[in-house]
């Protein structure tokens, strides 16, 4: 006998927003964040090329409200974004970034226009997008915080991650490069030039914020296909609304 799921009843309380409890179909909540933008630029491009649609909850993490229980009934970790699906009964909760771009693209995704249904391209995408989940977001997250909001400024700290920073970027520059295959590649996963996928969307939102994290154009010439390949991607109707104002907090 199989086991039970959450219910509906553990999963929502009377202090879960409406929004979020009465939401029908696929819900995200949501900061804008490069983590948030992943998420929402695969939901956007799904949009476009499914009609898929889906709702949104907008929540400031400055106020610590994805600490309340209503949120940790849903992301025990206590991060956004989270992603709902009430077409699964009881819902379904997804966390973790990437978990729920590979869960979008196993059930929304029937025709892998962001995915590949050759298992060794598919892998390929699996490689990049926890590449940049395991190496480059967390470097660079924290270049974030010792450079912008630690309290004291620690040159070794900031040093230290803006290097391996760098140094990721130094590996996507590799890939997309061609430098030991001799083909430039315009997306990170696929073969020949590659293929738009989650795996540049993943990727996309931390590094087209290199100016955020505090590198300069010199820190960045090394990498022009890098450059590059940040604009190609930049360029798409869904990834302008998924960053657009569409995902920000009404001041």
């Amino acid at each position: 006998m199989a086991a039970a799921r959450p219910t509906r009843e553990q999963l929502y309380i009377s202090e879960t927003p409406d929004e979020v409890k009465n939401a029908k179909g696929l819900h995200l909540i949501t900061m804008s964040t490069p983590n948030g933008q992943a998420v929402q630029i695969m939901l956007e491009e799904l949009h476009d090329a499914y009609g898929t649609e889906h709702t949104t909850t907008l929540i400031s993490i400055m106020t610590n409200e994805q600490k309340k229980e209503w949120f940790l009934r849903l992301d025990p970790n206590g991060r956004i974004p989270v992603l709902i699906d009430n077409t699964q009964d009881p819902p379904f909760p997804v966390h973790e970034t990437s978990a729920e771009m590979f869960y979008l693209l196993k059930f929304a995704d029937k025709e892998d226009r962001f995915g590949f249904k050759d298992e060794l391209e598919r892998n390929q995408a699996i490689q990049w997008t926890f590449f940049w989940h395991g190496s480059g977001a967390p470097y660079q997250g924290q270049v974030n915080h010792f450079n912008k909001f630690a309290p004291e400024k620690i040159e070794y700290a900031i040093n230290r991650f803006k290097n391996e920073t760098l140094r990721v970027y130094g590996v996507l520059e590799i890939l997309l490069s061609g430098k030991y295959t001799g083909e430039p590649r315009d997306y990170l996963a696929g073969f020949g030039k590659g293929k738009y996928s989650i795996a540049d969307m993943k990727t996309w939102p931390w590094v087209k914020a290199w100016d955020f994290s505090g590198f300069t154009k010199e820190d960045m010439q090394p990498f022009p296909h890098l450059m590059k390949w940040i604009n190609r991607i930049g360029e798409r109707d869904a990834v302008k609304r998924a960053i657009g104002e569409k995902y920000q907090m009404e001041k």
